[in-house]
């Protein structure tokens, strides 16, 4: 973590100076007339986005929630390997991991073939694969999540806060005109001014207000899907058991009792149950069977036979119906009409599914991270509006993988157990499933179709591993300035930056004239270089395009003085000079990142990433033109 750039400054390093033009707040503060993004609802997708965007204090965002606070407990609460990467990012990664209960490994039980009214594990999957992410999957309760995402935003320059207790009725879209082109009408559910509303015009709204967005059906959305007519239930309990696996994730089939979902929380005592209960009508909704938190207890008491569970605080309970539903377009732009998008929809109000493969938050999170930079680099004027269509063609194509696997796994969880599975003769399909899924459930299965933001995969074999539109796949390095271990991820931030990690060739120590050196010496000075034509005469260097090298030698046989002055730019106010860009190969055997991420060692390469952490390219370190070229495609 890096601090004092611009000067001392004593305290909590993670409070952010305060902006001169924030907005000012309180309970008698009017709401502002115009904002340049309106983010509607406070869920894992508005507080993810508006967490980006509060580290623009240029940028005038608003968020508006209906509740008059936070949630305190329930709702989602897994959080992937991929999300974790990103909470890297916003830095509380570190925080999360020290609070939360990590999903080691998933445990199945299956009816006992000598009894089959008992239950007994019949195996063991390790959750998260080796080196598939350097982080674990972890279980959070979603308002804690929520409280990181808001500590954040606070924390800021522009210390932004929601608007709570104001709900979006209306919205206008004015195609003809870019001077604020969406009205929004918002009206008070405080119960302090009922029925009073107010307006706010926007040049971009995105609508984070779940699967009853009034954002989405403003524009025309609707969710299509199905059902699979199967109610279950919910709740978060305080209990003891002498079911032996109660601290592991569990999946358990009964013989003919349904099925439960076990999943340990924080804190080392609370736990979440998913219970099967009764198959539907099909013109019926789980509501409507009036079932209560004792039909819950009961039912999985009847599953874990011959176990039992005693029930000594139920700290949220809820029943649902498993549905499957996505909307056929992101955004406001009718099919057939050429024009840039305004209007957005992120998470649940645009795609629905089962929560037991544990993706909804994770999905809705990655889908404004995605959009987060985008508007960032258009409202800064660093690309073109254009760019935001991308928005929904990338992120249409990853619902629907979810909405597809999620439908396909909720189905086989609550499909019966054959004969062969039980007596231990076949695989249970189940965890054949469950393995199968291993990468999608992580969030590592991503992979962005070809684009403008996407280089071709030519030069694709100089780093085998750091595949293009998959996310950047970290690996352990050590800091050359102070021989610190570290993931090279880690380097990355929440900040809208695009990173260029060049790999040196086997021979190549930075010497004056190496190919490092002529990369870097290009890149600071060539006319054509991105760095030079992208970034503006009062802006650091490193503001649009973050330039980091890996060597192949450890931090003792380097030369930190022959490093170019690219990888130790003066910044900030005070022109300091910047010591954490110059990495080499780990020395304790925690890896070699030139082997774990096939990266050629005679000839290094460039990985140039975006801001959302994904593989744009894969360059020869010699590839000038053809980063310029891409950049140019994208940059003004």
């Amino acid at each position: 973590m890096q601090f004092y750039k611009n000067g001392f400054r004593g305290g909590n390093p993670d409070i952010k100076e305060a902006a001169p033009n924030r907005r000012n707040r309180g309970p008698n503060e009017p709401l502002p007339e115009k904002v340049d993004v309106l983010i509607a609802g406070t869920g894992p997708a508005g507080l993810c986005l508006a967490a980006q965007l509060s580290q623009f204090p240029e940028i005038k965002t608003m968020i508006v929630e209906r509740m008059p606070s936070n949630i305190i407990k329930g709702k989602a609460d897994g959080i992937n390997t991929r999300t974790m990467e990103m909470f890297q990012a916003f830095g509380f990664a570190d925080k999360v991991k020290r609070e939360t209960y990590w999903v080691n490994q998933t445990n199945f039980w299956m009816p006992d073939p000598v009894n089959p009214e008992h239950i007994n594990r019949v195996g063991r999957v390790q959750d998260v694969a080796d080196d598939s992410s350097e982080m674990p999957h972890i279980l959070i309760n979603q308002a804690r999540l929520h409280e990181l995402f808001l500590e954040v935003m606070r924390n800021s320059p522009s210390r932004l806060e929601p608007d709570y207790s104001w709900e979006i009725v209306g919205l206008t879209i004015d195609s003809t005109t870019d001077d604020y082109p969406v009205t929004v009408t918002l009206k008070d559910a405080s119960g302090v001014n009922w029925w009073a509303t107010r307006t706010v015009r926007a040049k971009y709204v995105v609508g984070c207000d779940g699967a009853h967005s009034a954002v989405r059906k403003a524009i025309g959305g609707e969710l299509h899907g199905d059902a699979a007519h199967q109610a279950w239930g919910v709740m978060d309990i305080l209990a003891n058991t002498d079911f032996p696996d109660v601290r592991q994730k569990c999946l358990i089939s009964s013989a003919n009792e349904g099925n439960v979902l076990i999943l340990p929380r924080e804190g080392g005592y609370i736990f979440r149950m998913y219970v099967e209960l009764d198959k539907l009508k099909p013109d019926e909704k789980a509501a409507h069977r009036k079932f209560t938190q004792e039909d819950m207890i009961a039912a999985a008491n009847r599953i874990i036979r011959p176990y039992t569970i005693e029930v000594k605080e139920v700290v949220w309970w809820s029943i649902y119906d498993i549905g499957h539903s996505i909307t056929d377009k992101f955004d406001d732009v009718p099919e057939g009409e050429d024009r840039n998008p305004r209007v957005f929809t992120a998470g649940d109000a645009c795609h629905t599914h089962s929560p037991k493969a544990g993706q909804g938050m994770n999905v809705s999170m990655q889908d404004t991270f995605n959009l987060g930079w985008k508007l960032v680099h258009v409202l800064q004027g660093r690309a073109d509006a254009s760019l935001l269509r991308s928005y929904s063609k990338e992120r249409l194509t990853e619902a629907k993988r979810l909405v597809e696997t999620d439908h396909e796994w909720a189905r086989i969880m609550s499909a019966p157990t054959t004969q062969a599975e039980r007596d231990g003769t076949e695989e249970p399909r189940i965890i054949r499933q469950f393995k199968k899924n291993l990468e999608f459930t992580g969030g590592i299965a991503v992979k962005y179709d070809q684009s403008t933001l996407f280089g071709g995969g030519t030069h694709q074999a100089l780093a085998t591993g750091e595949a293009i539109g998959r996310r950047f796949h970290s690996a352990p390095v050590v800091r050359l300035s102070d021989a610190k271990q570290m993931q090279l991820g880690h380097a990355a931030e929440a900040d809208a930056r695009w990173r260029i990690y060049a790999f040196a060739g086997k021979a190549d120590s930075s010497n004056s004239g190496s190919s490092i050196h002529r990369l870097a010496d290009w890149l600071e000075t060539n006319a054509s270089s991105p760095i030079v034509r992208h970034t503006r005469k009062d802006e650091d260097i490193d503001a649009v395009i973050d330039f980091r090298a890996v060597f192949q030698q450890t931090f003792d046989q380097l030369a930190y003085e022959s490093m170019p002055s690219l990888l130790k730019p003066k910044t900030g106010k005070l022109g300091l000079q910047d010591h954490e860009k110059a990495f080499c190969v780990d020395h304790k055997g925690a890896g070699d990142i030139f082997d774990m991420r096939g990266v050629n060692r005679d000839k290094g390469c460039m990985v140039v990433v975006r801001p959302d952490q994904y593989v744009a390219h894969v360059l020869p370190l010699d590839g000038f033109d053809e980063l310029a070229a891409f950049f140019a495609g994208i940059l003004r």
